[in-house]
């Protein structure tokens, strides 16, 4: 099954038999026609999928499409033998919550020891090689489910080692197929909305598999060279790791296809939604091969995310770890409000004493994550930064892909220790040690706001978050004050993610705004902490009576 551009399905003219599917492209000054015989399976998947052709691979050259394997898979004998009080058990101290679609069977033990979930002794050499000793909570419900060929919706908060749930059973079910060959199309494809994600879920995937034998990898991103992609699909890859637009763009240009991948995973799906890639997943999906799996992992679980699972996921396992959608608890978060003039000196003034503190200490500088609104400040900032003897560098989208890599490798392994960045960088970016996050311009959302600081807090250690705000930013900081109460006392904190819940946070953000605009003009917005300093107007005129008074 070969992969039809959008914009040719038009003057496609398909006919389907039980042995030929015939699809016919036509353009403006050329006709191709293919034709190829189908075993019976493929027949009926063209029946229920949209049938294409590819006219830049002759069908002389086409070879026989093996047959995905899916292996029958099993734990250790110690993990069989729990009872269904013991997984619960497990489940309760790992905080994972598991669901099952009615009338699927039970979803597979969580196992809190690669040894016991029975790999590949290379992927387990690997394993070794990284010094991963203990799966974290999703990696102990989600990789036995996606290793025994389950459908998988999983949700977890940021730096839950997600990448590594879903990349390990990937690279196992790659090892049960049969060789890729040259003209073939990958065995699995992951789908990530930005280069730098899918930057860091090739390294992990490079990562688990380098004791593998002629094992290929290859990214698929834009801003990249993309002759030296095509070089590389059409010699043949294992795992495709991409973002929708670049992976799309390979497919028109039949440089790869779709015959062959039976593992395929959308991660930060939900991001994906939010920067309208939407059409891009749905021409994939829509023309995967009949017999495939299906992995969705998302930070946040919006009614989107809900329906995507629904459309695409067959009797998904749904796992979801900790409390999703909230602030984390690892994270101490402080509210500063200044005049939009003083934000710049008084980040400065803050991060000069961090320096000055950590150089009296004999410490490094704490690696910190400065957030701004547009790529024109982000480049200001930073300017500013280092004009202060401060190690600080830019990342935006308005940066080339090589300046973007280039600030990223200098932030996680020096010589920066600060990174200016759009939001760009509050999904998906991974750097160990993060420290500080500061909200040099917060964000519009609620949603936004919890994946900023998630960049710090990560894996279990701690970390701090500052956020300077204006008045035009009350509405979003009376929200985050009540997630942090809500969060010290102990009370369970999700709040609704997605485009419709952004929508409505706005349109409840702009009658805030309007409701503050109609109070009398005597009325002053203060800060808690001064509101103490502020006496009702009938007693200061008491006190005036009184001090008048006293000078008569």
């Amino acid at each position: 099954m070969s992969y039809v551009p959008p914009h040719l399905r038009k003057s496609v003219a398909a006919t389907t038999t039980t042995t030929t599917v015939t699809a016919t492209i036509l353009n403006t000054t050329t006709t191709t026609t293919a034709n190829h015989n189908l075993n019976s399976k493929s027949v009926h998947n063209a029946a229920t999928r949209r049938s294409s052709s590819n006219n830049h691979i002759q069908p002389s050259r086409a070879l026989a499409v093996p047959n995905a394997v899916f292996p029958r898979w099993k734990p250790s004998e110690r993990v069989l033998r729990l009872k269904p009080e013991q997984i619960e058990e497990v489940r309760l101290r790992l905080n994972v919550d598991v669901t099952v679609t009615p009338d699927s069977p039970p979803a597979p033990a969580p196992i809190e020891s690669f040894t016991d979930m029975c790999l590949d002794s290379s992927i387990m050499k690997d394993i070794a090689i990284h010094e991963y000793t203990t799966p974290t909570s999703i990696q102990a419900q989600a990789m036995p489910v996606a290793l025994s060929g389950r459908d998988l919706l999983g949700c977890a908060e940021t730096g839950s080692g997600k990448t590594a749930a879903f990349t390990i059973p990937m690279i196992q079910h790659c090892i049960a197929q049969p060789s890729v060959r040259r003209g073939d199309g990958p065995l699995a494809l992951v789908l990530a909305p930005t280069r730098e994600l899918a930057q860091q879920i090739e390294k992990e995937v490079k990562a688990f598999s380098q004791s593998l034998e002629s094992f290929r990898t290859a990214i698929v991103v834009g801003g990249t060279n993309i002759a030296d992609q095509r070089s590389e699909l059409r010699t043949g890859v294992e795992i495709v790791v991409a973002t929708p637009g670049r992976f799309i763009d390979h497919l028109q240009q039949g440089n790869t296809s779709l015959t062959r991948i039976s593992y395929v995973v959308l991660d930060e799906a939900d991001r994906m939604l939010d920067m309208g890639f939407e059409p891009q997943i749905r021409e994939v999906m829509h023309n995967l091969p009949e017999k495939h799996q299906t992995l969705l992992f998302s930070a946040t679980m919006p009614v989107e995310i809900e329906a995507l699972a629904q459309e695409y996921l067959t009797n998904p396992v749904q796992v979801k770890v900790g409390k999703v959608s909230s602030p984390t608890e690892n994270v101490s978060q402080n509210l500063e409000k200044i005049t939009e003039n003083e934000k710049i000196d008084q980040l400065l003034s803050l991060l000069v004493e961090e320096a000055v503190l950590a150089e009296k200490l004999g410490h490094q500088f704490p690696l910190t994550i400065v957030f701004v609104e547009r790529k024109t400040r982000c480049d200001e900032v930073a300017e500013a930064l280092v004009a202060q003897g401060l190690n600080a560098v830019a990342l935006h989208g308005g940066r080339t892909q090589n300046e973007r890599e280039g600030a990223l490798r200098d932030f996680r392994h020096g010589p920066t220790n600060i990174l200016v960045a759009t939001d760009v960088a509050s999904r998906g970016l991974d750097v160990t040690g993060v420290a500080h996050v500061v909200n040099l311009d917060l964000p519009k959302t609620m949603e936004d706001y919890v994946h900023r600081i998630g960049r710090t807090g990560r894996a279990g250690s701690t970390g701090r978050a500052t956020s300077f705000y204006t008045d035009r930013d009350m509405f979003l900081v009376s929200q985050i004050r009540k997630a942090i109460a809500d969060v010290q006392s102990g009370n369970t904190v999700a709040f609704a993610t997605g485009k419709v819940a952004r929508r409505k946070e706005r349109e409840a953000a702009a009658a805030h705004k309007e409701a503050q605009s109609k109070l009398p003009p005597t009325s002053i917005n203060v800060d808690d902490k001064y509101k103490y300093m502020i006496a009702p107007a009938a007693m200061l005129r008491k006190e005036g009576s009184a001090d008048d008074a006293w000078d008569d």
